[in-house]
C-alpha cells in the first residue's frame, strides 16, 4: 500500500479512488509526445474543433461553455496564445511586420520597447486589451447578465480566431509577395462583430453595432494608454 502522490490518499489500484491520479507516472517519451500532440489536435475537444465551433457558431458554443460544458473546446487562455504564437512564427517567418511598422522614434525610447513587446508577445498583448475591451463590452451590454470574467473568456476565443485570420493571411502575402494584411484588419474585424453580435442577440442589427464600437473603443483605448505609458517612463527618465 502506498500513498498517491497527488492527494496522499492510500492507494489500493492502478488509480487513486480520491483524486483519480495514476498510481504510477509513466515516463516521457516520444509515444508521450505523440499523445500529447494528437490530444492537443484532435477534432473532437481539440483546437481543431474548436476552431470549427468558432467559425460556425461563435455565439452559441462560447455560451455552451461558459454555462453548460466545458470540455468540449480548448481552454481560452491556451487558444488564444496558441493562435498568437502561431501568427507571430509566421509573420516572423516572412518577415511580414517590417513592412507595416517602422518606428520613428528613439529606439532607446520607452514608446518603441512597449510597442516592441506587444509585436513579439501577441499572446499575452491580446489578453491585457482584451480588458479594454471587455470594459466596453461592459458598458455597452450591462443588460445582460455576464460578468466580467466570462466577457474576458468570451474575448479570449474570439480573439484567438482573428489571430488565426491573421495568421492565414500572413502566410498567403509571404507565399504570394502581394500586401494583404490590411484585407486581414478587415476580416478580423468582420468576424469580430459577427461573434460577438451571435453571442448577445443574434436577432437585433443594433447588438452588431454595439459590438463594432466595443471593439474599435477597446483598441483605442489600450493603444492610447501603452502610447501614454511610454511617454509618462520618457519624461521620468529625463
Amino acid at each position: 500500500m502506498t500513498n498517491c502522490k497527488s492527494c496522499n490518499a492510500v492507494l489500493a489500484g492502478n488509480f487513486c479512488s480520491n483524486c483519480g491520479h495514476p498510481a504510477k507516472t509513466k515516463r516521457i517519451d516520444g509515444h508521450y509526445i505523440m499523445h500529447e500532440i494528437e490530444h492537443v489536435l484532435h477534432f473532437e475537444k481539440g483546437i481543431l474543433y474548436t476552431i470549427k465551433e468558432l467559425l460556425i457558431k461563435p455565439g452559441a458554443s462560447v455560451k455552451e461553455f461558459l454555462a453548460e460544458n466545458r470540455s468540449r473546446l480548448v481552454k481560452p487562455i491556451i487558444f488564444i496564445i496558441i493562435t498568437s504564437l502561431i501568427y507571430t512564427l509566421i509573420t516572423h517567418f516572412f518577415h511580414i511586420e517590417e513592412g507595416y511598422t517602422n518606428f520613428s522614434l528613439d529606439k532607446n525610447s520607452a514608446v518603441t520597447a512597449i510597442s516592441s513587446w506587444i509585436q513579439n508577445h501577441y499572446g499575452y498583448a491580446n489578453i491585457l486589451m482584451g480588458i479594454f475591451i471587455a470594459f466596453w463590452l461592459k458598458v455597452f451590454f450591462r443588460k445582460h447578465d455576464y460578468n466580467f470574467f466570462e466577457t474576458l473568456i468570451l474575448l479570449c476565443f474570439v480573439m484567438g480566431m482573428g489571430m488565426l485570420i491573421y495568421a492565414a493571411v500572413a502566410l498567403a502575402e509571404g507565399i504570394t509577395k502581394i500586401k494583404l494584411m490590411q484585407v486581414a484588419g478587415v476580416l478580423g474585424t468582420i468576424y469580430f462583430t459577427w461573434a460577438l453580435g451571435q453571442f448577445y442577440d443574434k436577432n437585433k442589427a443594433g447588438s452588431y453595432i454595439k459590438a463594432l464600437i466595443a471593439y474599435l473603443l477597446g483598441m483605442l483605448t489600450f493603444s492610447l494608454l501603452t502610447l501614454l505609458t511610454g511617454f509618462l517612463i520618457d519624461l521620468l527618465k529625463r
